[in-house]
């Protein structure tokens, strides 16, 4: 497929073809960042929906908390993609991410809202 007809433009359109594997590893990387962004939301829809002992004012923050930390999951990855892959094919040193200390912090947030629920 030519470079000019592969989406994102911004992406495909810059430098040259980079080794098929790294290329690939790109990917499943991006896709464990879905597979975490999914496992946040999921975790946020349960803890609205099913009974866990929590206080009620802390239910509905925790899972607003969790499920926001989803969403910043998925479109960081989407990011976190695009950024890696054109470097690959710009052959430039490869981009740092806040993403994983943002996930932490948001863990870290999140583990402090159950801890604070159970007293």
């Amino acid at each position: 497929m030519s470079a000019d007809r592969r989406w994102p433009r911004q992406v495909y359109g810059a430098g040259t073809e980079p080794d098929p594997r790294f290329t690939l590893a790109n990917e499943r990387t991006f896709l464990a960042w879905i597979r975490t962004a999914l496992a946040l939301v999921a975790s946020g829809v349960a803890v609205d929906a099913v009974d866990l002992g929590l206080a009620e004012q802390v239910r509905l923050p925790l899972a607003v908390v969790l499920v926001g930390l989803g969403v910043v999951c998925a479109l960081g990855g989407w990011v976190r993609w695009a950024r890696v892959e054109r470097a690959l094919r710009r052959s430039a040193p490869l981009p740092s991410s806040p993403l994983g200390a943002l996930l932490a912090l948001g863990v870290l947030v999140a583990a402090v809202l159950v801890l604070v629920s159970l007293r």
